[in-house]
């Protein structure tokens, strides 16, 4: 178990280094108060992103070795650097209608005013991520599944044969959230749920012609294919990532170290990924695939409530962790029975 760890551990010690020396030359003597923060930042987003590495292995499954190792790599930079860093810089430069150096710059020396820009993207954000996830959590029920966890549920959803339900679904939540937020805002929810929905489909209906190739080609002993599931998880993992960057503000305005703190998580989340799937867990807790998804949907839902109400991170975190866990626990008496 360990060499799946060992660049996160690596990742750490560095992380940890780098946040005691940068919060010493910003602040003298305030190292090791930075140190707890930095960990607390790192545990939070392993908390929110556990049910995200279930979701990857699921699909890191499906993708023939070399994009696996391209997304344990090249996806990291982008899941640290591009999310944690650059995305929310991004945002706020486009909302300042700054330059992205001048952004970059304000973030360091003018946290205050950084961070009234990106509470102003923060309901566009959210209403993207949460209609993407939403889509993801509804696409899974809505499709063939074999292993029912909550069976009466899941079967209902399964004979529900209205076709785009998800859609429309997606859509009546984006509805209601218009009620309950100022005027000024609701063309941004309409345009970024609209988005959030269109960027799936898109997505998604790429991916599910890809993966019929891929199966033609590995029954020919050829797998090829990939870029565009890596695009797929990558999407996933920045819906994931919004709540927790997001988030991190309330704990800290110090950009470099939310940047580390999340970064520390990211890796353990990638590092746990692997392990799913080199250890087939999936197969042998076959429950765990539906308790992610009931994870997303909360997800997803509370993304759509923050919109108008902050719930606290650990109130998401704690509902991913009861989801996934809970539906660990079932996998283990139901193999017990077998």
């Amino acid at each position: 178990m360990f060499k799946h760890f060992r660049e996160s551990i690596f990742v750490t010690i560095f992380g940890f280094i780098a946040a005691y020396f940068w919060a010493e030359h910003m602040l003298p003597g305030s190292g090791f108060k930075m140190l707890f923060v930095t960990f607390f930042l790192s545990i939070l987003e392993i908390t929110l992103s556990f049910d995200n590495a279930v979701i990857n292995a699921l699909i890191l499954e499906k993708m023939t070795p070399k994009w696996q190792h391209r997304f344990l790599t090249w996806g990291i930079l982008v899941a640290v650097f591009g999310m944690r860093f650059l995305f929310p810089v991004l945002i706020v430069s486009i909302f300042s209608k700054l330059s992205l150096i001048k952004t970059i710059h304000l973030a360091i020396e003018d946290v205050a005013r950084y961070t009234h820009y990106l509470h102003i993207a923060h309901t566009p954000l959210v209403t993207f991520g949460g209609a993407f996830l939403m889509m993801v959590g509804l696409e899974y029920f809505f499709s063939e599944n074999k292993n029912f966890w909550l069976k009466k549920f899941e079967n209902l959803l399964l004979n529900l044969k209205l076709k785009h339900l998800d859609v429309l679904i997606t859509m009546l939540f984006i509805l209601i959230v218009q009620f309950f937020t100022p005027e000024f805002e609701r063309l941004d929810i309409a345009l970024s749920g609209i988005i959030g929905i269109f960027t799936f489909v898109c997505v998604r209906q790429i991916c599910a012609l890809l993966e019929k190739g891929q199966s033609k080609n590995i029954v020919n002993g050829t797998a090829t294919g990939g870029f565009m599931m890596f695009l797929y998880l990558e999407l996933i993992d920045a819906s994931f990532s919004l709540d927790g960057v997001l988030g991190s503000f309330a704990i800290s305005k110090d950009i470099i170290i939310i940047t580390i703190g999340l970064a520390i998580g990211a890796m353990f989340v990638r590092s746990l990924t692997l392990l799913l799937v080199e250890k087939k867990t999936l197969q042998t807790y076959i429950y765990l695939s539906s308790g992610a998804h009931y994870a997303i949907l909360t997800l997803s839902i509370i993304m759509f409530i923050s919109t108008v109400y902050e719930i606290p991170e650990i109130i998401t975190g704690s509902l991913g962790l009861i989801f996934v866990g809970s539906s660990f626990i079932s996998s283990v008496i139901k193999n017990k029975k077998c």
